[in-house]
């Protein structure tokens, strides 16, 4: 007789599961919770400005010119970084 109560059971819980559009799982995570979500790509697109030099072609940043000229200071003293195929792992076989 339980058996019999057990299937109603489970049946019960599947109409009511498709009826309200619920997932009848196993207990493991599925990621249908984040599936879920509504997407975000837009709206983090939209909340970082476009960039200055693909508005104006003329502009130059001021960040990039800082970086050029500590790199350039950087190699005179030798503490630039190593040309391809000479870091530290590459040396370290050897």
């Amino acid at each position: 007789m339980s058996q019999a109560k057990t299937k109603t059971a489970l049946e019960i819980a599947r109409k009511a599961a498709e009826i309200f559009g619920h997932h009848l799982g196993n207990g493991l995570p599925s990621g249908r919770k984040i599936l879920r979500k509504p997407l975000i790509g837009e709206r983090l697109v939209n909340w970082y400005p476009s960039s200055m030099a693909k508005m104006d072609p003329l502009f130059a940043d001021p960040g990039d010119a800082r970086r050029k000229v500590k790199l350039e200071r950087m190699k005179r003293r030798g503490k630039g970084p190593p040309k391809k195929g000479e870091g530290k792992r590459a040396s370290k076989g050897k």
